[in-house]
């Protein structure tokens, strides 16, 4: 579901959100380059560049991570503990 200030988050792209954010999602779940990311959307018959897909990255982790309450490096900290225990 959309709300007011999500769309308002991503107006301006070309793409919607849906997929911005599955882009987004895929190169940080699966540690996937650029390149990697930008393959799995054209199989999907979506066409964007790498470089589209670095700058919105680069653009809405920062925003999606802070908004869920953590952070990309959080579980490898998490992971280091365990391993020290």
């Amino acid at each position: 579901m959309m709300t007011a200030t999500t769309t308002a988050t991503y107006n301006g792209f070309r793409f919607p959100a849906e997929i911005i954010g599955h882009a987004v999602w895929l190169y940080h779940r699966f540690s996937l380059s650029f390149h990697d990311v930008e393959e799995l959307l054209f199989a999907r018959g979506i066409a964007v560049t790498y470089e589209s897909v670095r700058q919105w990255c680069l653009k809405f982790t920062i925003r999606t991570q802070s908004a869920a309450g953590r952070w990309p490096w959080a579980t490898h900290t998490h992971q280091a503990k365990r391993r020290q225990m």
